[in-house]
């Protein structure tokens, strides 16, 4: 079966500080984040990449990554194909708001994968670095797939005290799950700080504790083809019900549709356990952690030195 894997990899990470920080090399030879997550990707059986990415970043992503990867994945029999994301591309009828500056979230990213995804599929962000457990756990969920199962979802969950930084604070959606392991809902949660009794959201320097060992989604869910027509949906919901004065900040999120999707009793998403730790490079000063991380995992033999050896071979 042909399954997916989409990568998130459109937005200027606003909190880095200069540069384009998903194409930061962090490997022994000049690998980025996202070259692991696709190499755990193909290992784990997935055959065709999508990328998510901006026109004018289109030329500086294929040379850090794209060129390099579409070789590798021609020689591994694995499809490649880009979807632009850009702010004008809405639901029919709406205007893009002439001051709005940056494209509409998450969720618009996927949907612009429309056309060229027909297939079951993961999606990630392009800057975090997740581990081989979940894509494994993410594929053999996806190979179940049938229409039948169109609304039947699922999310790698990693927990909240593996996923923060120590250099700042991040966002995260923080999980609630039956005992059977079904997702009930994803708390999308700002200003998420490290603090010697776990973990603890700042609101303007007042701390409110929150429970270091909850799920948290990191934007890695396993959907369907037909997930699609209901993302276009929500598209113009979102449209619909945003006020006027928001409108030029607001993102249509992914795990906050979900969400609603999931509160209406519509879909149904099962959290895959990761034991991983994830990593990734949310500020600049993240940057010597990742890169220290990644020499561990060669180290300890996770990868190879030169990552795609052992699948090329």
């Amino acid at each position: 079966m042909k399954t997916a894997l989409v990568i998130m990899a459109a937005g200027i990470g606003s909190r880095f500080g200069g540069g384009i920080k998903q194409l930061e090399p962090v490997g022994m030879h000049g690998e980025i984040i996202m070259d692991y997550s696709i190499h755990d990707a193909i290992e784990a059986g997935f055959n065709k990449i999508v990328f998510i990415i901006r026109k004018d970043i289109e030329d500086t992503f294929k040379e850090a990554i794209g060129n390099r990867i579409e070789k590798i994945c021609s020689d591994l029999n694995v499809e490649i194909e880009y979807a632009f994301q850009e702010r004008e591309n809405l639901p029919e009828g709406i205007e893009c708001p002439a001051d709005r500056t940056k494209p509409w979230g998450t969720g618009q990213a996927v949907l612009a994968c429309k056309d060229v995804l027909h297939e079951p599929f993961a999606v990630i962000n392009a800057d975090d670095y997740y581990g081989k457990e979940a894509f494994t756990k993410l594929h053999t969920f996806l190979e179940n797939y049938t229409p039948e199962k169109a609304n039947e979802f699922c999310m790698a969950g990693f927990i909240l005290k593996n996923t923060l930084s120590e250099n700042g604070a991040v966002t995260r959606g923080i999980c609630e799950t039956t005992a059977d392991g079904l997702l009930t809902a994803v708390h999308e949660t700002s200003n998420i700080v490290k603090t010697a009794d776990g973990a603890a959201v700042n609101e303007d320097g007042t701390l409110t504790p929150v429970d270091a060992d909850s799920y948290v989604s990191m934007n890695m869910w396993g959907l369907t083809p037909e997930f699609i027509d209901l993302l276009e949906k929500g598209f113009v919901e979102f449209f619909e019900k945003t006020d006027a004065e928001k409108i030029l900040k607001a993102e249509y999120l992914l795990p906050i549709y979900i969400d609603e999707l999931l509160q209406k009793g519509e879909v149904s998403v099962k959290v895959l356990d990761s034991n991983d730790k994830w990593f990734g490079v949310t500020y600049k000063e993240d940057k010597d952690f990742v890169v220290d991380s990644f020499k561990k995992l060669i180290q300890n033999g996770v990868y190879k030195e030169k990552l795609f050896d052992d699948l090329l071979k």
